[in-house]
């Protein structure tokens, strides 16, 4: 049995576990709540037409177009694109990448892989300092902290800008079920496809008293993380990863672990 945890994607998901010979159980972890009449896009947008943005950074494709979709009906296309044009636009990834290209916008940086918030950072201090400049971040989920805090120790004045948040299923029996499966053994493999996953994960677990049974459960089974951002999450936890591929794609992931369950497992087995 192969445990997932996707939402959005979670047809896809099992049907590359079966593609792939296992057998899947997939359950959502994640709900997307979308920040009605959202305030922070709003100021935001005030002040990307005044100018007074001078680096907004896209953290994901749903998030960007959801931004612009919520700023269209509230200013003019041409201010909002003028406004643009001053700012310098840091696409976090290819779907940030894609989305800004249904706009006809291309960005002013491009974050090399694996994309997470340190090659932000990093991309960004090989572009110019940003002490003194007022950094956008388009956020999605949940803030990151460390990233705003590492664009503050910089000088930056940064501006948060929030799209949606997640929260738990609205019915958690069956994320409760799988996490009972691989609890009493029945789960071979668990895949993690993204860092807010584990966080639910651990807090269910933690409400239900069974951390600790968790945690056993995964030394014995293959943990696959989709990349470095999720791998992040899970060493947190004190969570083992058996694998993660080296391209932060869900097929890879699947395929790749799908390769390596043999040997992963055998490795696992006391000698």
């Amino acid at each position: 049995m192969v445990a997932a945890f996707e939402s959005r994607m979670a047809t896809e998901m099992a049907r590359l576990i079966e593609r792939y010979g296992g057998r899947p159980f997939v359950v959502p972890a994640l709900r997307e709540v979308p920040i009605q009449d959202n305030p922070a896009v709003l100021r935001f947008g005030g002040r990307l037409i005044d100018g007074q943005v001078d680096i907004l950074i896209l953290m994901t494709g749903i998030g960007t177009t959801t931004l612009f979709d919520i700023l269209r009906p509230c200013h003019p296309l041409s201010s909002i694109m003028a406004g643009l044009k001053q700012t310098a636009i840091v696409a976090r990834g290819p779907k940030s990448v894609a989305a800004l290209k249904t706009l006809g916008l291309t960005p002013t940086l491009t974050v090399p892989e694996p994309n997470t918030w340190v090659e932000v950072v990093s991309t960004l201090d090989e572009y110019r300092p940003v002490k003194g400049l007022c950094v956008a971040v388009q956020e999605y989920g949940m803030s990151n902290p460390d990233f705003l805090e590492a664009l503050k120790q910089r000088g930056a004045e940064v501006f948060p800008v929030p799209i949606y948040r997640w929260a738990l299923p609205e019915d958690t029996g069956p994320l409760k079920r799988v996490l009972d499966e691989i609890i009493a053994g029945n789960v071979r493999v668990m895949l993690v496809t993204n860092a807010a996953q584990a966080d639910h994960v651990m807090q269910l677990l933690e409400q239900a008293g069974l951390t600790v049974q968790f945690k056993e459960a995964c030394r014995k089974m293959i943990v696959g993380s989709i990349g470095p951002t999720a791998s992040e999450r899970l060493r947190h936890y004190d969570l083992p990863i058996d694998f993660e591929p080296s391209r932060s794609k869900m097929g890879v992931l699947v395929k790749k672990t799908a390769e390596q369950a043999y040997h992963l497992l055998q490795a696992k087995v006391p000698q």
